[in-house]
């Protein structure tokens, strides 16, 4: 409201009309028509040289017209002390907003980290916050390795990790995976190996190159390798230097149904390697081999991609394979771990804890009794001597930049024979 008082100009006439004994006209205005009147009522009657009863008479008086609350009253007047003016504020930054804990230069450093390891699940890049400071001790992360788990979510969509980072994906099907007509067992050991194929794409009508996927049910340790068929000629040496780089004896095999591993071929080399334990999916029960399948899209796919990769690459796919992506899953990505509870209707529910996330090789370490799973002529100092000489944030690093070079490589050798 805007209050016509050209006639209240002193402090007898505006104590008269607080006690009701002067008539006033009122017309409908805006909230800045009632900062308005408010600065002209200070400057006029000189608010800042009265005394305190006076003072809070020209509040009262301020209160009846513009029907704002003392306190707020309160706060329009010590902003025109200290700056001479009355604006709205409402909708910008506070004026004395709390402290950040997080930095800028904290949310850029999630970005990078979100970025090397390909975005994964909010806990397991925690545990690599965590393991930088803890572990390594990387003072750029002493903050970030106490970020809270819905915290995490909430700098994700900060405009600062979104200038740093931008990620656009679309819905992609998940890969068919392979078998023996029963669950495996490993009732807490490692060694049962679950395994799938994925294609990378044909182009023209002429095939791409192939993926093995090989990972352990219990400790989530997983190998990659890479072929130009799947044949017997390729698959058969591929699958079997696959399963002697684990470093743990292997005693179970389970695939799906897929006739590239359910052959006699296959068998043979799983008898010659002396894994008795040769398993196939059950029908209509397609979580029998749902850890394999996960990691065909949270690993193969994220670092490899969907897009057509020739067969006369397949050697340096196969090397980064070897060489960079598969040691710095085992060793620098850290996986969740579920455990089972029961509960009040009696049905068995996984349940994924902070405690749980750990990388393979951290899992493999907290075994009971590890040592006795090694092969012959591995031991956890040979293991550690890798887990530990970088860093998971520079080992994330390292594989990207690998990949990078893997990619700029296609990418120059198909565009020259374009």
């Amino acid at each position: 409201m805007t209050l016509h008082t050209e006639r209240v100009r002193t402090l007898e006439e505006v104590r008269a009309f607080v006690e009701g004994s002067e008539a006033v006209d009122f017309a409908v205005s805006d909230r800045e028509g009632i900062y308005r009147l408010i600065r002209r009522t200070l400057v006029r009657l000189d608010y800042p040289c009265l005394g305190k009863a006076d003072k809070g008479l020209v509040k009262r008086y301020l209160g009846k017209v513009t029907g704002l609350s003392r306190a707020q009253l309160t706060r329009l007047i010590a902003q025109h002390r200290v700056t001479g003016r009355i604006e709205d504020r409402r909708g910008g930054a506070p004026a004395k907003p709390f402290a950040r804990r997080y930095t800028r230069a904290d949310i850029r450093r999630l970005a990078e980290v979100d970025a090397a390891l390909g975005q994964m699940s909010g806990a397991a890049t925690r545990c690599v916050l965590r393991r930088q400071w803890e572990m390594f001790g990387d003072r750029r992360f002493e903050r970030l390795s106490k970020l809270s788990n819905g915290h995490l979510y909430n700098l994700r969509k900060s405009l600062t990790y979104r200038n740093v980072r931008q990620v656009f994906e679309r819905t992609r099907p998940s890969a068919v995976a392979i078998g023996v007509r029963r669950r495996p067992e490993p009732r807490g050991r490692p060694g049962f190996l679950r395994v799938d194929t994925v294609h990378q794409g044909d182009q023209d009508g002429v095939k791409g190159i192939y993926h093995i996927n090989v990972v352990d049910e219990i400790t989530q340790y997983q190998h990659v390798g890479s072929m130009a068929a799947i044949s017997e000629a390729f698959l058969i040496p591929a699958l079997e230097d696959l399963i002697e780089a684990f470093p743990f004896d292997v005693m179970g095999f389970h695939a799906d149904n897929g006739s590239e591993y359910i052959n006699h071929q296959v068998a043979a080399l799983l008898e010659k390697l002396h894994i008795g334990d040769f398993t196939k999916s059950r029908a209509r029960q397609s979580h029998d081999n749902a850890l394999v399948e996960s990691k065909n899209a949270s690993v193969i796919r994220k670092w490899l991609g969907y897009s057509h990769i020739p067969i006369r690459f397949v050697e340096a796919v196969n090397a980064f394979n070897r060489d960079s992506l598969s040691p710095f899953l085992n060793h620098h990505r850290p996986c969740l771990f579920p455990i089972e509870v029961i509960d009040a209707k009696g049905r068995v529910r996984k349940r994924y804890r902070d405690d749980n996330v750990m990388t393979p090789y951290q899992k493999l370490k907290s075994l009971d009794n590890a040592e006795q799973h090694l092969r012959p002529g591995v031991t956890f100092e040979q293991l550690d001597a890798v887990a530990l000489k970088i860093s998971d944030f520079e080992a994330a690093q390292a594989v990207t930049r690998a990949r990078n070079h893997l990619f700029q490589q296609i990418g120059k050798a198909i565009a020259t024979a374009a």
